[in-house]
């Protein structure tokens, strides 16, 4: 969701407490519906005001899970084709080579080249994408780049960070931080469900409340009075997004 819209949310709150300010100096102010009684406006701005809160909770534990995500990838393509560089010196049989090779261009990103040079004066044909850039989608494929080095007795570095023990702890972090982020944006994605049945679901959103709330002073005072005046003018926005 935009930041447009999360501004638009929490206006729509902060403005229910302006209207209860307000609707609470009119002595004629006594709904016959509960919904529409000061306590009953009370506890619904409590309530979302915490889910609010909720919100961004969940938002900058999201964000948090992102940022760990980007640091846990931020080094696999580079270390991805030092492995194949290091492949390239041991001899290995050319299909073993090219194996680690595919892989290495799938997890960069790179693009399948034409087989062919088009004759003159003919249409070249069209670069086929082998990207698969997704982060659990990269993640598989070092996997299976591991599990290949394993199988290949010559591949003994002595870099640390490539050794096959620590790629495959590398290899559980990618997965692990790409896990996190998927499970901290699912709770986030309920949140915002949460937060808009509270303020937007008809009949009992915070929304519709307080176009009944209005009404309801409208009713009491007349349409061209000081006191509906005043409540008119806390605006309210029924966002969809």
């Amino acid at each position: 969701m935009s930041s447009r819209s999360e501004i638009g949310h929490a206006k729509n709150v902060a403005n229910l407490q302006k209207l209860i300010q307000q609707i609470s100096v009119y002595p004629l102010y006594n709904p016959p519906v509960p919904e529409l009684t000061i306590d009953s406006l009370q506890n619904l701005y409590t309530t979302a005001n915490a889910k609010l809160t909720e919100v961004e909770e969940k938002r900058n534990a999201n964000k948090n899970a992102i940022a760990l995500r980007q640091d846990a990838f931020k080094n696999l393509k580079t270390n991805c084709t030092r492995i194949t560089n290091r492949l390239e010196i041991l001899g290995l049989s050319q299909g073993t080579l090219n194996q680690a090779k595919s892989l290495n261009r799938t997890i960069q990103g790179a693009k399948k080249k034409p087989a062919t040079t088009p004759e003159e004066g003919k249409e070249a044909p069209k670069i086929i994408s082998s990207s698969r850039q997704s982060y659990t989608q990269q993640a598989e494929n070092f996997g299976i780049l591991v599990q290949l080095l394993e199988t290949i007795p010559s591949y003994t570095p002595e870099e640390e960070e490539l050794k096959l023990s620590n790629l495959n702890t590398y290899k559980q972090s990618l997965v692990t931080t790409t896990q996190a982020v998927d499970q901290t944006e699912a709770e986030l994605n309920l949140k915002f469900i949460e937060r808009n049945r509270i303020l937007y679901a008809e009949g009992t959103g915070l929304y519709p409340i307080v176009q009944n709330v209005k009404k309801y002073v409208k009713s009491l005072y007349g349409a061209t009075s000081p006191e509906y005046s005043n409540v008119a003018a806390i605006k309210f926005s029924m966002i969809t997004e």
